[in-house]
C-alpha cells in the first residue's frame, strides 16, 4: 500500500539527503519515537484494562513478533490477547 507519489517520494529523499548524519539519525529517532507511540496508543485502546506490562508485552509482539516477545517475557504473550 503506497500513499505517497513516486514524485514526492524522491523529493524526500533529495531532502534527507541534504541532511547530515546527526540530523537523519535525529528524524530517524522521531519517527521511531512517533511509530511506538502510535502503537502503544492503539494497544490501549484495544485492552483498556491491561496492565502497563501486559501492554509492553504485546508492544513487543507488535514491532518485533511474538517469538521475541514469547523470549523476554517468559510466557506466550498471545495470552493477553485474551483478557
Amino acid at each position: 500500500m503506497r500513499d505517497t507519489t513516486p514524485e514526492a517520494e524522491e523529493r524526500y529523499y533529495a531532502l534527507l539527503a541534504e541532511r547530515g548524519p546527526i540530523e537523519r539519525l535525529a528524524i530517524s529517532l522521531r519517527l521511531t519515537r512517533s511509530v511506538r507511540e502510535l502503537a502503544e496508543s492503539s494497544i490501549r485502546s484495544s485492552h483498556p484494562n491491561a496492565t502497563d506490562e501486559q501492554v509492553r508485552r504485546l508492544l513487543t509482539e507488535r514491532l518485533y513478533g511474538p517469538e521475541v516477545a514469547e523470549h523476554l517475557f517468559g510466557q506466550d504473550s498471545r495470552a493477553v490477547h485474551d483478557r
